[in-house]
């Protein structure tokens, strides 16, 4: 594997430009011992040969995505000014970069009037949104389906909001029917959260048919598009998936991950809110940050205070380069990434040696070699990943419940959750390297066939 580093010499020259900048400053240098840093920066890279081999293509286990070598550059460049996008007074320009970024994403789903800004993550995403949830119904449940991240149960115990799992489907999603079975007998819901592609298996919720029961029970829609927020670009979705995310601008609340499928380094999570009335739960007077200018400092509609600048200054730089707009490269590359994952199931499906309980609806694909019984499965799905790693593919292992397998013919259930082979082919390479990865996936299954034997 080769690290890209062709780009650090664009690098150099933006940073003469910027330091053009300060030519009317008196001269201030600060001292630094090359000989010094240099050691420690070869120790942290030896340190840092511990890792697996994230950017390359045969790395296809975690949700991890190489950032854009342009957000790269423009977060470190932004890191010798390394400003602060709580208040104008710490980080000007990048604090206009951010509202430009988020309106961007907000464009991307569908929202005209909104509030957002970006977080530090998904989960600090999350928390604003069953936040503003709970405000407007302080008694009010949280809902969510089996599937969705566990951040949505966690959450809501440090907010002190009760929360409620919603069953799901055979395929994964959010069993409509259970909802509204809960929806019948408690009157107390604040919000139903929907997820277009669970972390697990990147399963796509029903938002539509969730609506139509918004409609009947009265409740909040959080969408939880950590994940799959970005597929709304993509041109090859099922026709289901492609209906949810053509409704999502109809929910009230969004949260979207740039640092999974929008090529930015951890962390930059974003939410957006559908009524920015809702404003008014965040207002605060902080008269030692807020006192430099009369616009909307970015830390009086933010939980957190301060937040790197930097994480808006790379975002930005991405979309500048690579537009969020339909047909553009950044979506062509999110259609190769759901065409990776439907060729990957696509061979598996039709290999005997293994078993395809679902049909992936983003790009995460899940299997198991073939067994008489899913405690078996487990075993060697435990095996096949370990056994994959040794030939430098790598991919991930995750427990699913056992009614997955229900409809598949000749298999004794005798375990209440399976392990399985989890796939996220998040990288639009994968889409060229299915091949040589499933000349892989061919040699370890014959591999631990020859060991279970």
């Amino acid at each position: 594997m080769t690290l890209e580093t062709q780009s650090l010499k664009l690098l150099d020259e933006a940073l003469k430009r910027l330091e053009t900048s300060f030519d009317d400053m008196p001269d201030f240098d600060l001292p630094v011992d090359m000989d010094a840093m240099g050691a420690v920066l070869n120790t942290v890279a030896d340190r840092m040969t511990d890792n697996y081999p994230y950017p390359h293509p045969f790395y296809a286990g975690q949700m991890l995505k190489p950032p854009h070598p342009v957000a790269r550059l423009a977060y470190t460049l932004a890191l010798w000014i390394n400003p602060n996008n709580h208040a104008l007074d710490g980080g000007r320009a990048s604090s206009h970069m951010e509202k430009e970024a988020v309106d961007s994403i907000a464009q991307m789903f569908g929202y005209d009037a909104y509030l957002g800004h970006l977080t530090s993550g998904g989960t600090m995403a999350n928390m604003e949104a069953l936040w503003v949830a709970g405000e407007l119904k302080p008694s009010g449940k949280v809902l969510a389906s089996a599937q969705s991240h566990y951040t949505h149960s966690r959450i809501s115990g440090v907010l002190k909001l009760p929360y409620q799992s919603v069953p799901v489907d055979n395929i994964g999603r959010m069993d409509v029917n259970a909802l509204e079975d809960i929806l019948k007998t408690q009157g107390d819901i604040a919000v139903v959260v929907v997820t277009p592609g669970t972390t697990a298996i990147g399963s796509v919720d029903p938002l539509v048919d969730i609506l139509h029961l918004r409609e009947k029970y009265g409740f909040r829609i959080h969408i939880d598009a950590a994940y799959g927020g970005y597929f709304t670009l993509a041109d090859n979705m099922d026709a289901h998936s492609r209906a949810v995310y053509d409704h999502i601008s109809e929910a009230d609340s969004i949260v979207v991950d740039p640092h999974k499928h929008g090529l930015q380094p951890y962390g930059c999570g974003c939410v957006l809110f559908k009524d920015p009335s809702v404003g008014r739960f965040y207002k605060h007077d902080s008269p030692y940050t807020y006192f430099s200018s009369n616009e909307l400092h970015l830390g009086e509609i933010s939980l957190e205070c301060s937040r790197a600048g930097a994480s808006a200054v790379a975002l930005w730089a991405t979309q500048q380069l690579l537009p969020m707009e339909r047909g553009g490269q950044f979506a062509q590359d999110l259609s190769a990434c759901r065409a990776a994952g439907m060729g990957l199931y696509e061979r598996l499906a039709a290999d005997e040696r293994f078993i395809t309980p679902l049909v992936p609806e983003l790009d995460i694909v899940i299997w198991t070699p073939k067994a008489a019984t899913t405690s078996q499965m487990s075993e060697l799905s435990q095996q096949f990943f370990d056994a994959a790693a040794e030939r430098h593919l790598h991919l991930a292992v995750t427990k699913l419940p056992a009614q997955f397998f229900a409809d598949v013919d000749g298999i004794e259930i005798d375990t209440e959750m399976v392990a399985c082979v989890r796939s996220c082919l998040m990288k639009p390479e994968h889409n060229e390297w299915l091949d040589a990865i499933y000349e892989v996936i061919d040699a370890t299954v014959e591999e631990i066939a020859i060991t279970a034997g």
